[in-house]
């Protein structure tokens, strides 16, 4: 697997970074310069070396090359390119790969994630917290739906699941312990980063904030992207719905005794049996209930297929700012990965 080697925050022979920030982006490039300048100057206010790693999902609007420019006029940036779209959880894998700060802050690019509450989150940190959560308190600029959506998918996963994701987000600072443990020790390839955050345990500590008004542009998750995200959480993360084939198949039968009692009790006392309503209603039921349970073990089926096949989790196309790169390959920095429980 080709390495990056990261020198430190603003290039070869400065200090190795702190302060690590990670931000995936797709199709960023209207903001994502100003953006980043916001963030630049809270994490210089922070007073620790740092870098800040941007990772290009396959956008076809020139983002790639706007941070570039970004980390010409001297900021301690540097940026992954993906060879295609591979989505934002591999965005968050790469990030975390090529980071060598002892704390990593993940955030978005469309600063809807205030990045004045890093100094904050670095003071829970320094009190011996090993993962903090940036957890949505307001989110006065979403509409009702997008509000509701998310309440019922963190609901549900958070009651499924055993893991407490309501009003999670991707906006978490992680210790150096818990980034060797989510990119070395948990290698499945279709991943929920708010889950295995917390999945991981460790010291955790939460901290509120108001989503913010996107810097520009608009949001880039479809009702199809959202509907994978969901799946692929609560599939990766509980076997619950396994139990609902159960469950249907209980109530089938319940249903089955039902009309069979019905159509003895008709034969018993001479009546004629309905016949073709109850046929029909039964016939219905029941193949509703098989391919509901055909779709739930098959989303299972899927993703035990996606784990076999072995391929990467992303394709690296490009780089700036990293040395001894070798596009292709997946990226990760050059360090000492400590096991779970083992080192800072």
């Amino acid at each position: 697997m080709g390495e990056v080697a990261t020198t430190g925050s603003s290039g070869a022979g400065a200090a190795l970074p702190v302060l690590s920030i990670v931000i995936p982006a797709h199709n960023e490039g209207e903001g994502i310069a100003a953006a980043l300048q916001e963030i630049e100057g809270v994490a210089a206010g922070c007073g620790l070396p740092h870098e800040i790693i941007v990772v290009d999902d396959g956008s076809r609007d020139g983002t790639f090359q706007r941070v570039e420019g970004v980390a010409a006029n001297g900021l301690p940036v540097k940026a992954i390119r993906f060879s295609r779209n591979f989505g934002k959880e591999s965005a968050l894998l790469a990030g975390l790969k090529a980071a060598c700060g002892q704390a990593v802050v993940t955030m978005d690019a469309d600063l809807q994630h205030p990045p004045a509450l890093i100094p904050t989150m670095l003071e829970r940190w320094r009190a011996g917290a090993k993962v903090v959560h940036a957890v949505k308190r307001e989110r006065i600029y979403d509409g009702a739906i997008t509000r509701w959506r998310a309440a019922v998918f963190n609901n549900l996963l958070t009651r499924l699941g055993g893991i407490d994701v309501r009003n999670a987000s991707d906006f978490k600072l992680l210790d150096r312990v818990a980034v060797d443990a989510i990119v070395a020790q948990l290698p499945e390839r279709r991943r929920f980063y708010r889950g295995l955050a917390d999945w991981v345990g460790f010291e955790q500590s939460a901290v509120p904030f108001d989503v913010g008004l996107r810097g520009s542009g608009e949001g880039k998750w479809s009702l199809r992207a959202l509907f994978d995200l969901a799946t692929t959480a609560i599939v990766s993360f509980t076997a619950a719905p396994l139990r609902i084939v159960t469950i249907l198949g209980s109530a089938t039968l319940g249903f089955a005794l039902l009309v069979a009692g019905d159509t003895l009790w008709s034969w018993a006392t001479g009546d004629s049996v309905s016949g073709f309503a109850t046929l029909e209603i039964t016939l219905l039921l029941l193949g509703s209930f098989i391919m509901i349970s055909l779709g739930i073990v098959g989303e299972y089926i899927a993703k035990i297929y996606e784990e076999i096949k072995g391929r990467p989790h992303f394709i690296v196309a490009d780089t700036s700012g990293f040395d001894g790169v070798v596009a292709g390959t997946e990226v990760g920095a050059e360090r000492e990965v400590h096991p779970i429980g083992e080192g800072e």
